[in-house]
């Protein structure tokens, strides 16, 4: 049986598989997304997303959708869905599905009375281009398919209505047709395996709604553009393969290409499998280099999300030169900023005051993995140059204090952690001065950095200065954000001290080396799992600290204020395990494979073998913001090979 399989009284039950979706990417930045009955809830769905240069490498939709219709004996049956303006749902397609299947591919199995179809998707890797697969199980009689295009040709964030400004025009192709739009969009190559008949029908249809966004209380409501429609017949035990993309293919070529692309996935049999296959999902190669989506279907490549996500989506599924790759990437980026303040087109927010923290904790995390000795050849001369970049004060936001050692930051004005959610202009959550992360992992780097260079005798001098100043700041730090109720302010700034209970002291706890000493750091993580553990994560904020908001819902503003005021996120159980680890030893192992049963059960909800960007922090814990979120997948990951590692 497979892992992911859903049967048909859940999938006509339109209340129960709407809220479930999957999402296909090409490592290319561009993806298919939608619910399991094939009914776009958000304005970004659509099978065929893509970024496009020349618009900012946003995504864009080009076709939003296909509608299927089964004919027989000139009878249609349509197995298409929408929802129109008013909630009404047409033309009903899914009271023809009996089965979906995620094994392998996703596979959807219609029943149309004695006409059983199947229908397979796959997004060709590295390749702007998305394959269907149809085959026609058993009929009894001669059959046709039917497929309409829905077309959008937009911002996958903004919304179509009906115009006079599109381009009308079809080219023929081989077994196909190709169109465009509007003009600065690439054509749209849609063709069959089998020769297919298109027959100009040419049509708005208005008024679509998505509920999802609905909900979210922003613009809901388009128009698609359908040019026509094809007509193939086919044969029991037949299948014919449907592509759409953007360049024109060889239609001999299409099954070769289906089953190459076949043979190279993971099946998705286990826990494991569906987080390995996910994390995949967020690699995007462009140009020679290789980066991170932050999330779908509205993530960009971010600094922060990029060395936080980068050891779980890489070295946690055994893809070292991945993390290389990915880091190299990154890092020539963060080390051309600290050189001369340039700021990167394509790695958004290098210029945060804690991206060196961040880009020096993957780095050690890489030399668990690899070997010291293979880190400090790969990486010991950045490692060096962004120590002593932070030493020397040379980031515009980031400062050393000469007594202390303590880092502080300026953030009355602007976001510059990564709880960044901004109103008005202004951060929500308004950290500035001294964050309790940014100096708990800037010890831990100082201290890495000098376990790593002590065989570089060049660097011995650099090396007893390294020491030196986490030696300072060690006192400094436990004076300064110990509280008498013995967990860590957030933040301290001169005389102020946060005391609203957060999560970020679970960051502090969790690093290989941290200035509080094993009793400190217990009695951080007893209040941390009384206050703010939930079976998906960390709580952002205590439910008994001042303006708690555990649920991520209403108003676009109203979601913006919540979003680091209660929701928890799953990023944070990889700092969490590594503290009740280290604290517990052995004995805490199964308490924290316990933990992970509550990520496991997110398999089959939201978007299926993955995990959403928060969760509410009260039960139910449902899923939302972005429906497959880098820094979660990564940390989860790295959590179920540390444990594995640590009952070995």
């Amino acid at each position: 049986m497979s892992y992911l399989k859903f049967d048909k009284n859940l999938l006509i039950n339109l209340e129960q598989s709407l809220p479930k979706e999957m999402l296909r990417t090409n490592r290319m930045g561009a993806y298919h997304c939608t619910t399991l009955p094939g009914c776009n809830t958000r304005k970004q769905h659509g099978l065929l997303v893509i970024p496009i240069e020349g618009m900012g490498d946003k995504p864009h939709v080009l076709l939003s959708s296909l509608d299927e219709t089964v004919i027989q004996h000139g009878a249609p049956f349509n197995l298409g869905l929408h929802r129109y303006r008013g909630g009404v749902y047409s033309p009903n397609g899914h009271k023809y599905i009996r089965e979906f299947d995620c094994e392998g591919v996703p596979r959807m199995t219609y029943r149309v009375g004695g006409v059983i179809l199947t229908k397979e998707k796959i997004f060709i890797s590295n390749e702007n281009r998305i394959l269907i697969r149809y085959t026609l199980v058993e009929a009894h009689s001669a059959t046709v398919l039917r497929f309409r295009p829905f077309l959008a040709f937009r911002d996958a964030n903004s919304l179509c209505v009906a115009n006079s400004a599109i381009n009308r025009d079809i080219e023929a192709v081989p077994n196909g047709v190709a169109t465009c739009l509007y003009e600065g969009f690439p054509k749209l190559y849609m063709q069959f395996s089998h020769k297919a008949q298109w027959v100009d029908e040419p049509n708005w249809y208005k008024d679509i709604e998505y509920v999802k966004d609905l909900e979210r209380g922003v613009p809901y409501c388009e128009d698609l553009w359908v040019p026509g429609y094809f007509e193939v017949p086919i044969k029991k035990g037949e299948s014919i393969i449907f592509s759409a993309g953007v360049s024109e293919a060889s239609p001999r070529s299409l099954k070769k290409m289906y089953e190459t692309e076949i043979a190279s996935r993971t099946p998705r049999t286990s826990f494991f499998n569906c987080l390995k296959n996910s994390a995949k999902q967020f690699y995007v190669r462009k140009d020679g280099d290789m980066f991170l989506i932050s999330g779908f279907p509205w993530g960009i490549v971010l600094a922060r999300n990029t060395f936080m996500a980068l050891p779980g989506l890489t070295l946690a599924i055994d893809h070292r030169a991945d993390f290389e790759a990915i880091m190299g990437t990154a890092l020539k980026a963060l080390l051309r900023f600290a050189e001369t303040g340039e700021l990167n087109e394509r790695i958004h927010g290098i210029e945060h005051p804690d991206i060196p923290l961040w880009a020096l904790w993957a780095i050690q995390q890489y030399t668990k993995s690899a070997g010291k000795d293979t880190a400090r050849r790969m990486y010991m001369q950045p490692v060096a140059e962004l120590i002593d970049y932070v030493l020397a004060g040379g980031h515009p936001n980031l400062y050393v204090d000469s007594e202390s050692g303590l880092l502080s930051t300026d953030g009355h004005n602007k976001a510059v952690s990564w709880m960044n959610s901004m109103l008005g202009g202004v951060p929500v959550v308004r950290r500035t001065g001294r964050l309790v992360e940014f100096n708990a992992l800037w010890y831990n780097a100082l201290m890495f950095a000098a376990e790593l260079a002590e065989p570089v005798e060049e660097l011995a001098g650099r090396r007893e200065a390294w020491l030196a100043e986490a030696e300072k700041m060690k006192k400094p730090f436990v004076d300064t954000f110990m509280s008498e109720g013995g967990y860590l302010y957030d933040y301290v700034d001169g005389t102020f001290a946060e005391p609203s209970v957060r999560p970020n002291m679970a960051i502090a706890i969790g690093l290989d080396y941290s200035p509080l000493d094993r009793r400190q750091r217990k009695t951080v993580l007893d209040v941390v799992t009384r206050e703010l553990l939930t079976p998906k994560g960390l709580r952002t904020l205590s439910p008994k600290s001042y303006g708690y908001r555990p649920c991520y819902v209403g108003s676009p503003d109203e979601r913006e204020f919540a979003m680091h005021n209660g929701p928890a996120r799953p990023w944070l159980i990889g700092f969490y395990a590594d503290a009740y680890l280290r604290v517990f030893g052995m004995s805490g192992v199964a308490y924290i494979d316990r933990m992970l049963i509550g990520f496991e059960d997110e398999m089959t909800q939201g978007c299926i073998g993955s995990l959403s960007q928060l969760y509410d922090g009260n039960p139910p814990y449902t899923g939302r913001g972005a429906v497959s979120h880098a820094t979660n997948v990564a940390e989860v990951l790295r959590t179920y090979r540390s444990l594995k590692r640590f009952e070995q």
